[in-house]
Protein backbone atom coordinates (compact mmCIF):
# COMPACT_ATOMS: atom_id res chain seq x y z
CA UNK A 1 0.00 0.00 0.00
CA UNK A 2 1.29 3.45 -0.87
CA UNK A 3 0.77 4.88 2.64
CA UNK A 4 2.78 2.10 4.30
CA UNK A 5 5.48 2.28 1.63
CA UNK A 6 5.71 6.04 2.13
CA UNK A 7 6.12 5.59 5.90
CA UNK A 8 8.87 2.99 5.43
CA UNK A 9 10.61 5.04 2.74
CA UNK A 10 10.63 8.12 4.95
CA UNK A 11 12.13 6.19 7.86
CA UNK A 12 14.78 4.52 5.70
CA UNK A 13 15.72 7.80 4.02
CA UNK A 14 16.38 9.52 7.34
CA UNK A 15 18.36 6.51 8.59
CA UNK A 16 20.50 6.56 5.43
CA UNK A 17 21.88 9.95 6.52
CA UNK A 18 23.48 8.58 9.69
CA UNK A 19 27.25 8.94 9.88
CA UNK A 20 29.34 5.97 11.12
CA UNK A 21 32.36 6.79 13.29
CA UNK A 22 34.82 4.64 15.23
CA UNK A 23 35.91 5.60 18.72
CA UNK A 24 39.17 4.11 19.93
CA UNK A 25 42.20 2.94 18.00
CA UNK A 26 41.29 -0.67 17.15
CA UNK A 27 40.31 -1.47 13.54
CA UNK A 28 40.38 2.18 12.60
CA UNK A 29 40.61 1.25 8.91
CA UNK A 30 36.97 0.13 9.00
CA UNK A 31 35.82 3.70 9.55
CA UNK A 32 36.48 4.65 5.92
CA UNK A 33 34.84 1.41 4.80
CA UNK A 34 31.69 2.17 6.76
CA UNK A 35 31.61 5.79 5.66
CA UNK A 36 31.91 5.08 1.93
CA UNK A 37 31.36 1.44 0.84
CA UNK A 38 30.43 -1.18 3.47
CA UNK A 39 30.32 -3.86 0.75
CA UNK A 40 31.12 -4.10 -2.97
CA UNK A 41 27.47 -3.64 -3.95
CA UNK A 42 26.33 -0.73 -1.77
CA UNK A 43 27.61 2.62 -0.64
CA UNK A 44 26.84 3.77 2.89
CA UNK A 45 23.50 5.43 2.16
CA UNK A 46 22.21 2.39 0.24
CA UNK A 47 23.46 0.06 2.98
CA UNK A 48 21.67 2.00 5.72
CA UNK A 49 18.55 2.50 3.60
CA UNK A 50 18.38 -1.21 2.81
CA UNK A 51 18.94 -2.19 6.44
CA UNK A 52 16.26 0.20 7.75
CA UNK A 53 13.78 -0.96 5.10
CA UNK A 54 14.31 -4.63 5.92
CA UNK A 55 13.85 -3.90 9.62
CA UNK A 56 10.67 -1.87 9.07
CA UNK A 57 9.11 -4.47 6.75
CA UNK A 58 10.18 -7.72 8.46
CA UNK A 59 10.89 -6.51 12.03
CA UNK A 60 14.17 -8.46 11.79
CA UNK A 61 17.32 -7.68 9.83
CA UNK A 62 20.60 -9.60 9.62
CA UNK A 63 24.09 -8.23 9.07
CA UNK A 64 26.91 -10.58 8.12
CA UNK A 65 30.60 -9.60 8.05
CA UNK A 66 32.60 -9.81 4.84
CA UNK A 67 36.08 -11.26 5.34
CA UNK A 68 39.39 -10.35 3.74
CA UNK A 69 42.08 -12.84 2.72
CA UNK A 70 43.37 -12.97 6.30
CA UNK A 71 40.02 -13.73 7.90
CA UNK A 72 39.50 -10.22 9.24
CA UNK A 73 36.42 -8.08 8.73
CA UNK A 74 36.49 -6.17 5.44
CA UNK A 75 32.86 -5.02 5.25
CA UNK A 76 29.23 -5.65 6.13
CA UNK A 77 26.23 -6.92 4.17
CA UNK A 78 22.49 -6.80 5.06
CA UNK A 79 20.33 -9.90 4.60
CA UNK A 80 16.61 -10.53 4.17
CA UNK A 81 15.16 -12.84 6.84
CA UNK A 82 13.21 -14.73 4.16
CA UNK A 83 16.50 -15.83 2.60
CA UNK A 84 17.99 -17.03 5.89
CA UNK A 85 17.60 -20.12 8.03
CA UNK A 86 19.17 -21.16 11.31
CA UNK A 87 20.79 -24.62 11.30
CA UNK A 88 22.57 -26.59 13.99
CA UNK A 89 25.94 -28.01 12.99
CA UNK A 90 27.99 -29.93 15.53
CA UNK A 91 25.87 -28.55 18.37
CA UNK A 92 26.51 -24.95 17.31
CA UNK A 93 23.94 -22.72 15.51
CA UNK A 94 24.78 -21.47 12.02
CA UNK A 95 23.00 -18.97 9.81
CA UNK A 96 22.67 -20.17 6.21
CA UNK A 97 21.67 -17.54 3.69
CA UNK A 98 20.87 -17.57 -0.01
CA UNK A 99 21.86 -14.83 -2.45
CA UNK A 100 19.69 -13.65 -5.35
CA UNK A 101 21.76 -15.74 -7.78
CA UNK A 102 21.01 -18.92 -5.83
CA UNK A 103 24.41 -19.30 -4.17
CA UNK A 104 24.46 -20.20 -0.50
CA UNK A 105 26.79 -19.40 2.35
CA UNK A 106 26.82 -20.04 6.09
CA UNK A 107 28.36 -18.38 9.11
CA UNK A 108 28.46 -18.97 12.85
CA UNK A 109 25.39 -17.45 14.41
CA UNK A 110 27.34 -15.61 17.11
CA UNK A 111 29.17 -13.63 14.39
CA UNK A 112 25.92 -12.34 12.87
CA UNK A 113 24.40 -8.99 13.77
CA UNK A 114 20.63 -9.03 14.37
CA UNK A 115 18.39 -5.96 14.52
CA UNK A 116 14.84 -6.46 15.77
CA UNK A 117 11.67 -4.62 16.66
CA UNK A 118 8.35 -5.86 18.08
CA UNK A 119 10.32 -8.71 19.64
CA UNK A 120 8.29 -10.80 22.07
CA UNK A 121 7.73 -14.52 21.58
CA UNK A 122 11.04 -15.37 19.89
CA UNK A 123 14.42 -15.04 21.57
CA UNK A 124 16.14 -13.84 18.39
CA UNK A 125 13.59 -12.47 15.91
CA UNK A 126 10.87 -9.84 15.86
CA UNK A 127 7.17 -10.56 15.43
CA UNK A 128 5.40 -10.46 12.07
CA UNK A 129 3.09 -7.66 10.95
CA UNK A 130 -0.24 -9.43 11.33
CA UNK A 131 -1.31 -6.70 13.77
CA UNK A 132 -1.36 -4.32 10.80
CA UNK A 133 -3.47 -6.64 8.63
CA UNK A 134 -6.92 -5.24 9.61
CA UNK A 135 -5.74 -1.74 8.73
CA UNK A 136 -4.39 -2.99 5.40
CA UNK A 137 -7.75 -4.61 4.66
CA UNK A 138 -9.49 -1.33 5.47
CA UNK A 139 -7.18 0.51 3.09
CA UNK A 140 -7.87 -2.02 0.32
CA UNK A 141 -11.62 -1.90 0.85
CA UNK A 142 -11.60 1.88 0.95
CA UNK A 143 -9.57 2.08 -2.27
CA UNK A 144 -11.97 -0.28 -4.01
CA UNK A 145 -14.92 1.80 -2.82
CA UNK A 146 -13.31 4.94 -4.20
CA UNK A 147 -12.71 3.28 -7.58
CA UNK A 148 -16.27 1.96 -7.83
CA UNK A 149 -17.73 5.26 -6.66
CA UNK A 150 -15.81 7.22 -9.27
CA UNK A 151 -16.87 4.78 -12.00
CA UNK A 152 -20.54 4.87 -11.04
CA UNK A 153 -20.68 8.64 -10.68
CA UNK A 154 -19.11 9.03 -14.10
CA UNK A 155 -21.14 6.40 -16.03
CA UNK A 156 -24.82 6.56 -14.91
CA UNK A 157 -26.62 9.45 -16.65
CA UNK A 158 -30.28 8.37 -17.06
CA UNK A 159 -32.73 6.17 -15.19
CA UNK A 160 -35.49 4.52 -17.28
CA UNK A 161 -38.49 2.47 -16.11
CA UNK A 162 -39.80 -0.10 -18.60
CA UNK A 163 -43.58 -0.14 -18.98
CA UNK A 164 -43.93 -3.76 -20.13
CA UNK A 165 -42.55 -7.06 -18.97
CA UNK A 166 -39.43 -7.88 -20.97
CA UNK A 167 -36.84 -10.60 -20.80
CA UNK A 168 -33.32 -9.71 -19.68
CA UNK A 169 -32.14 -10.06 -23.27
CA UNK A 170 -34.79 -7.63 -24.50
CA UNK A 171 -33.95 -5.15 -21.72
CA UNK A 172 -30.32 -5.21 -22.77
CA UNK A 173 -31.26 -4.63 -26.40
CA UNK A 174 -33.57 -1.73 -25.53
CA UNK A 175 -30.89 -0.11 -23.37
CA UNK A 176 -28.39 -0.32 -26.19
CA UNK A 177 -30.93 1.00 -28.71
CA UNK A 178 -31.91 3.91 -26.46
CA UNK A 179 -28.30 4.83 -25.88
CA UNK A 180 -27.46 4.62 -29.57
CA UNK A 181 -30.45 6.73 -30.64
CA UNK A 182 -30.32 9.41 -27.95
CA UNK A 183 -26.98 9.55 -26.18
CA UNK A 184 -24.51 9.03 -29.00
CA UNK A 185 -22.70 11.75 -30.92
CA UNK A 186 -25.14 11.25 -33.83
CA UNK A 187 -27.93 12.91 -31.85
CA UNK A 188 -27.20 16.57 -32.64
CA UNK A 189 -30.72 17.85 -31.86
CA UNK A 190 -30.25 17.77 -28.12
CA UNK A 191 -33.67 16.09 -27.73
CA UNK A 192 -34.43 12.65 -26.26
CA UNK A 193 -37.43 10.80 -27.64
CA UNK A 194 -38.69 7.46 -26.34
CA UNK A 195 -41.71 5.31 -27.08
CA UNK A 196 -44.23 3.54 -24.83
CA UNK A 197 -41.82 0.80 -23.94
CA UNK A 198 -40.50 3.19 -21.30
CA UNK A 199 -42.92 4.48 -18.69
CA UNK A 200 -40.56 7.12 -17.46
CA UNK A 201 -37.04 8.41 -18.17
CA UNK A 202 -35.25 10.61 -15.62
CA UNK A 203 -31.87 12.23 -15.78
CA UNK A 204 -29.54 11.30 -12.92
CA UNK A 205 -27.70 14.23 -11.39
CA UNK A 206 -24.00 13.45 -11.62
CA UNK A 207 -22.27 14.33 -8.38
CA UNK A 208 -18.51 13.94 -7.99
CA UNK A 209 -17.48 11.18 -5.65
CA UNK A 210 -15.87 12.48 -2.44
CA UNK A 211 -13.79 10.47 -0.02
CA UNK A 212 -14.94 10.19 3.57
CA UNK A 213 -12.30 12.40 5.16
CA UNK A 214 -12.94 11.17 8.71
CA UNK A 215 -12.63 7.52 7.70
CA UNK A 216 -9.49 8.12 5.66
CA UNK A 217 -7.99 10.13 8.50
CA UNK A 218 -8.57 7.27 10.95
CA UNK A 219 -7.01 4.72 8.58
CA UNK A 220 -3.96 6.92 8.03
CA UNK A 221 -3.67 7.49 11.76
CA UNK A 222 -3.56 3.72 12.31
CA UNK A 223 -0.64 3.48 9.87
CA UNK A 224 1.13 6.45 11.46
CA UNK A 225 0.76 4.90 14.92
CA UNK A 226 2.11 1.56 13.78
CA UNK A 227 5.19 3.02 12.08
CA UNK A 228 5.71 5.83 14.59
CA UNK A 229 5.51 8.62 12.04
CA UNK A 230 3.21 11.46 10.98
CA UNK A 231 1.91 13.14 7.84
CA UNK A 232 4.37 15.99 8.30
CA UNK A 233 7.34 13.61 8.35
CA UNK A 234 6.14 11.62 5.33
CA UNK A 235 5.38 14.73 3.27
CA UNK A 236 8.58 16.55 4.33
CA UNK A 237 6.74 19.51 5.84
CA UNK A 238 7.65 18.91 9.47
CA UNK A 239 8.51 21.59 11.97
CA UNK A 240 11.60 21.69 14.15
CA UNK A 241 9.71 20.21 17.11
CA UNK A 242 8.14 17.48 14.95
CA UNK A 243 11.54 16.45 13.66
CA UNK A 244 13.04 16.36 17.16
CA UNK A 245 10.20 14.11 18.34
CA UNK A 246 10.58 11.81 15.32
CA UNK A 247 14.35 11.64 15.80
CA UNK A 248 13.99 10.74 19.48
CA UNK A 249 11.32 8.13 18.81
CA UNK A 250 12.50 6.44 15.60
CA UNK A 251 15.90 7.46 14.23
CA UNK A 252 17.90 7.51 17.45
CA UNK A 253 16.71 4.06 18.65
CA UNK A 254 17.70 2.62 15.26
CA UNK A 255 21.11 4.34 15.44
CA UNK A 256 21.72 3.08 18.99
CA UNK A 257 20.77 -0.51 18.16
CA UNK A 258 22.85 -0.50 14.98
CA UNK A 259 25.83 0.94 16.87
CA UNK A 260 25.66 -1.82 19.47
CA UNK A 261 25.11 -4.60 16.93
CA UNK A 262 28.01 -3.65 14.65
CA UNK A 263 30.31 -2.88 17.60
CA UNK A 264 29.71 -6.32 19.08
CA UNK A 265 30.26 -7.91 15.66
CA UNK A 266 33.51 -6.04 15.07
CA UNK A 267 35.34 -5.82 18.39
CA UNK A 268 36.29 -8.35 21.02
CA UNK A 269 35.05 -7.85 24.59
CA UNK A 270 38.55 -6.70 25.52
CA UNK A 271 38.59 -4.09 22.75
CA UNK A 272 35.15 -2.84 23.79
CA UNK A 273 36.33 -2.59 27.40
CA UNK A 274 39.13 -0.29 26.20
CA UNK A 275 36.65 2.15 24.64
CA UNK A 276 36.47 0.90 21.06
CA UNK A 277 33.05 1.22 19.48
CA UNK A 278 31.26 2.05 16.23
CA UNK A 279 28.63 4.75 16.59
CA UNK A 280 26.13 6.13 14.10
CA UNK A 281 25.42 9.81 14.62
CA UNK A 282 23.17 12.43 13.02
CA UNK A 283 23.46 16.19 13.10
CA UNK A 284 20.00 16.98 14.38
CA UNK A 285 20.62 20.72 13.98
CA UNK A 286 20.41 20.31 10.20
CA UNK A 287 16.64 20.32 10.73
CA UNK A 288 16.56 23.24 13.16
CA UNK A 289 15.40 26.73 12.24
CA UNK A 290 17.98 29.32 11.25
CA UNK A 291 17.42 31.17 14.51
CA UNK A 292 18.09 28.02 16.53
CA UNK A 293 21.22 27.28 14.49
CA UNK A 294 22.47 30.83 15.07
CA UNK A 295 21.90 30.64 18.82
CA UNK A 296 23.63 27.26 19.11
CA UNK A 297 26.56 28.38 16.95
CA UNK A 298 27.26 31.57 18.89
CA UNK A 299 26.61 30.18 22.36
CA UNK A 300 28.75 27.05 21.98
CA UNK A 301 31.53 28.50 19.81
CA UNK A 302 32.68 31.28 22.15
CA UNK A 303 32.60 28.88 25.09
CA UNK A 304 35.02 26.46 23.45
CA UNK A 305 32.47 23.67 23.02
CA UNK A 306 32.41 23.96 19.20
CA UNK A 307 35.21 24.71 16.78
CA UNK A 308 34.75 26.51 13.48
CA UNK A 309 34.29 23.28 11.54
CA UNK A 310 31.61 22.25 14.01
CA UNK A 311 29.77 25.46 13.25
CA UNK A 312 30.24 24.79 9.53
CA UNK A 313 28.59 21.39 9.99
CA UNK A 314 25.58 23.03 11.61
CA UNK A 315 25.16 25.29 8.59
CA UNK A 316 25.96 22.49 6.13
CA UNK A 317 29.03 24.32 4.81
CA UNK A 318 32.48 23.06 3.84
CA UNK A 319 35.23 22.87 6.46
CA UNK A 320 37.85 25.62 6.54
CA UNK A 321 41.60 25.54 7.10
CA UNK A 322 42.42 25.67 10.80
CA UNK A 323 38.81 24.94 11.64
CA UNK A 324 39.72 22.37 14.29
CA UNK A 325 40.93 25.06 16.72
CA UNK A 326 38.78 25.99 19.67
CA UNK A 327 38.23 29.55 20.88
CA UNK A 328 36.88 31.02 24.10
CA UNK A 329 36.04 34.52 25.23
CA UNK A 330 38.74 35.89 27.54
CA UNK A 331 36.48 37.64 30.02
CA UNK A 332 35.37 34.28 31.41
CA UNK A 333 37.22 32.85 34.43
CA UNK A 334 36.55 30.58 37.37
CA UNK A 335 34.73 32.19 40.28
CA UNK A 336 37.55 31.22 42.65
CA UNK A 337 40.09 32.96 40.38
CA UNK A 338 38.37 36.35 40.25
CA UNK A 339 40.89 39.17 40.83
CA UNK A 340 43.96 36.94 41.01
CA UNK A 341 45.05 37.45 37.41
CA UNK A 342 44.68 41.23 37.63
CA UNK A 343 46.64 41.44 40.88
CA UNK A 344 49.42 39.23 39.52
CA UNK A 345 49.81 41.26 36.35
CA UNK A 346 49.67 44.58 38.21
CA UNK A 347 52.58 43.52 40.44
CA UNK A 348 54.91 42.87 37.49
CA UNK A 349 56.71 46.01 36.34
CA UNK A 350 56.12 46.77 32.70
CA UNK A 351 53.42 44.16 32.35
CA UNK A 352 49.89 44.82 31.23
CA UNK A 353 46.54 43.21 31.54
CA UNK A 354 45.35 41.49 28.36
CA UNK A 355 41.76 42.36 27.55
CA UNK A 356 40.29 40.55 24.50
CA UNK A 357 43.71 40.28 22.87
CA UNK A 358 44.74 43.93 23.46
CA UNK A 359 47.45 44.63 26.02
CA UNK A 360 46.59 47.61 28.21
CA UNK A 361 49.43 49.12 30.28
CA UNK A 362 48.66 49.23 33.98
CA UNK A 363 51.33 51.83 34.88
CA UNK A 364 51.15 54.50 32.18
CA UNK A 365 52.09 58.16 32.18
CA UNK A 366 50.58 60.60 34.62
CA UNK A 367 47.13 61.54 33.50
CA UNK A 368 46.53 58.23 31.72
CA UNK A 369 43.47 56.36 32.75
CA UNK A 370 44.21 53.42 35.03
CA UNK A 371 42.94 49.98 34.15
Amino acid sequence: MEITRAAIHSFATFCSKLKPEITGSAKKHLERTLQFRPNPFQDTTKFLYRLATILAVNNTAFIVPLEDEFGGIAGYYPLLPQNCEVLEVGGAPFLRYTFSNGQRAAIEFDRVGILTQFQYSDDFFGEDNRALRPTMQLIHANNQGIINGVKNSASIRFLARIANMLSPEDIKKERERFTEDNLSADNQSGMIIYDQKFADVKQVDSKPFTVNAVQMGQINENVFNYFGTSAGIIQNKYTEDEWNAYYEGKIEPFALQLSLVISNMTFTPREIAHGNAIVFTANRLQYASNQTKLNISTQLFDRGLLNRNGVMDIWNMAHVEGGEKYYIRKEYTEVSQLGKEANTNAGNEGSGISVDGASVDGGGEEGDEEV
